[in-house]
């Protein structure tokens, strides 16, 4: 391997390391100003060379790790951003070449899940459901969707090794939902200017809180930045600010639950021999065209009618009808992730349910702990800590902030739904895409079908808007099978949204 320096403005040396398809980083033998501080490099970066094999062909790329500025009004940096660039190298011409931008949620984690699970050329070790296995570290990617977009990976404040440069700047600045997508949005432009991808189709993909983020970003990178994107993909996507409260925040939990206890084998024979996607669409229209207006009488149901709707709610989600009964026909996900299970002797998880944990004590209404987070945690930490130093060769004393500090966190005024559905209005070239696991109770699946049925209230846009589903959790990559599936599925996204050269963007 040959080391070469270049000078980056502000900082120091980057080093590239010309690597091969299983690259192994050599223990630089000069001194980095990255490498021994714990105090961020805001504007710094480490180039190395690497291959990937995906869909059988050889891929090399350009990998680069590092930290760019957030600006205040005066031009000076109040924060580093750390970020992770990959770029195919075999690209004549980046003005064709999409763009994706890449956000997870939290809203206080970095992007490691899904560069590390999903969709970047290295991939965590993991067996084929996702849970941990040592020895812990990276492989190649086999489905990345690099062969068909160049892909960066983005730590908002105080997540991964991104921070503040002055300890007296207000976590206000950045820690709220309209904060963050601002910074953000000025993050890109400086990102797209630096990296000359003004001319390249531009996508933006999140999870779980990225999608309230990539939600926002969709419009303010039209409206103040001049920006226009040809896409956008939410991950396990929130509530976007779409209002649900009352009978129908109460009744769309029911199509998760059932979905959950029919992976757990607890629902009667002949809803458990069936198919679960021909299964579910009986839970919907039970909850769309019973359940909800019946909630909607609230204590003036009658009795008859109350009894009946808790006995087709236990049939459906494997709970008693009096637990069911006593709670007024409005079960919490809390309570359900502990009932569900508790004469077997365990808890299921709330971002993903195929997952079990043991409390203390069979007794109460809600688990210890999330089973699912800390078997993610298990497998994630340690990948993430190897393939920076290792392979991206990007070594500093900082902690990598699995879940930083971004609180408190200011939720008001989210407004971010509609953003989505002005920023699609306003640019014919907008397509969105909503990715989904069955088994996750955080951002449940049918939740992210009702707020994609009141995105557009006209109608008008929905030929560009697409729903799927996974036969897994939040993060539904983690299994194998899904994960074949969800990326070719991103590769379609994105060819299908760049539209023929010299089409107009009208309507």
């Amino acid at each position: 391997m040959k080391k070469y320096f270049t000078t980056i403005a502000l900082i120091c040396f980057i080093t590239s390391l010309a690597m091969a398809q299983q690259p192994t980083a050599e223990p630089s033998k000069n001194t980095n100003p990255i490498s021994k501080s714990r105090i961020l490099q805001v504007d710094s970066a480490i180039v190395t060379k690497h291959t990937v094999t995906i869909k059988g062909k050889l891929i090399a790329y350009t990998a680069t790790a590092g930290c760019m500025p957030i600006w205040d009004e005066d031009g000076r940096p109040v924060a580093g951003v750390f970020y992770t660039y990959y770029e195919r190298d075999d690209v004549t011409d980046r003005a064709i070449r999409p763009l994706v931008i890449s956000f997870n949620g939290g809203p206080g984690t970095p992007s490691v899940w899904m560069e590390i699970g999903y969709t970047g050329p290295r991939l965590l070790n993991i067996d084929d459901e996702g849970y941990p296995i040592q020895p812990y570290g990276i492989g190649e990617n086999k489905n990345s969707i690099l062969d068909v977009a160049d892909i960066v990976y983005v730590d908002p404040v105080n997540t991964g090794y991104s921070r503040v440069v002055n300890k007296g700047t207000p976590g206000s600045k950045f820690f709220g939902v309209n904060e963050d997508v601002k910074y953000l949005a000025e993050w890109i432009n400086t990102f797209v200017t630096r990296k000359n991808r003004w001319a390249s189709p531009k996508f933006l993909i999140g999870e779980s809180y990225g999608t309230t983020r990539v939600s926002g970003l969709a419009l303010e990178l039209q409206n103040a930045q001049w920006m226009y994107l040809n896409g956008v993909v939410l991950v396990s996507p929130t509530d976007l600010g779409i209002e649900r409260s009352g009978p129908v925040q109460a009744a769309l939990k029911l199509p998760y639950f059932a979905a959950t206890a029919w992976y757990h084998g607890v629902l009667a024979p002949d809803l458990q021999q069936k198919e679960l996607t021909a299964f579910l669409p009986e839970v919907e229209n039970f909850t769309i065209n019973e359940l909800i207006p019946a909630l909607s009488r609230g204590g003036f149901i009658d009795d008859a009618q109350r009894n009946e709707m808790a006995a087709k709610m236990a049939r459906y989600s494997g709970l008693s009808e009096k637990v069911i009964l006593q709670n007024n026909l409005d079960v919490s996900y809390n309570l359900f992730w502990k009932e569900l299970l508790r004469d077997k002797g365990y808890t299921i998880g709330r971002l993903d349910s195929r997952y079990k944990g043991i409390d203390r004590q069979a007794g109460g209404d809600g688990p210890d702990y999330n089973a699912e987070l800390t078997s993610w945690l298990h497998a994630f930490t340690p990948a993430i800590n190897i393939y920076l130093r290792d392979e991206l060769n990007y070594k500093t004393d900082l902690k990598y902030n699995m879940f930083g500090d971004v609180w408190p966190w200011d939720n008001k005024n989210n407004h971010t739904g509609e953003d989505l559905r002005q920023a699609i209005a306003q640019n014919p070239y907008l397509h969105l895409l909503i990715q989904s696991g069955y088994f996750d109770g955080a951002c449940d699946y049918f939740n992210a079908k009702y707020s994609l049925w009141q995105l557009d209230p006209s109608g008008r846009l929905k030929d560009r808007l697409r729903w799927e589903g996974y036969k897994s959790g939040h993060m539904m990559y983690l299994r194998k099978e899904d994960l074949a599936v969800a990326t070719e599925n991103l590769r379609k996204f994105i060819q299908e949204s760049i539209p023929k050269p010299g089409t107009p963007a009208k309507y």
